[in-house]
């Protein structure tokens, strides 16, 4: 199955240069049909000029996005450098505490 997301440009080009290795979403009711397997087809957003497809090789399923970056290397989100205060405000920057607490979190690893 193929999932289509709009993904912004900087997000976009890192999956695109093999350095972003895991998405993060709101596990939402959109995203809880997505199983390992499944293609995502990326398009770059404001644009949507340009489309990337991954390989979805497992899904991890978090109550926070602070849970998920202590389990998962800030390297695998090309943000090595972020500390977590900078990771959960750039998140918070797209999704609201108010929808993480609704829905939960999902990891999207990819390959």
């Amino acid at each position: 199955m193929v999932h289509q997301m709009g993904l912004y440009q900087e997000y976009f080009n890192s999956i695109k240069n093999g350095k972003k290795k895991v998405e993060v979403r709101l596990n939402d009711e959109k995203r809880r049909k997505i199983k390992a397997g499944d293609t995502i087809e990326f398009v770059a957003v404001p644009e949507n000029t340009e489309t990337l497809r991954v390989k979805v090789a497992e899904l991890r399923i978090y109550s926070t996005f602070k849970e998920m970056y202590e389990d998962i290397p800030f390297s695998e989100f090309d943000c090595e450098s972020w500390t977590m205060e900078e990771m959960l405000k750039g998140t918070y920057e797209i999704y609201t505490p108010e929808q993480e607490k609704q829905w939960g979190t999902l990891a999207i690893l990819m390959r």
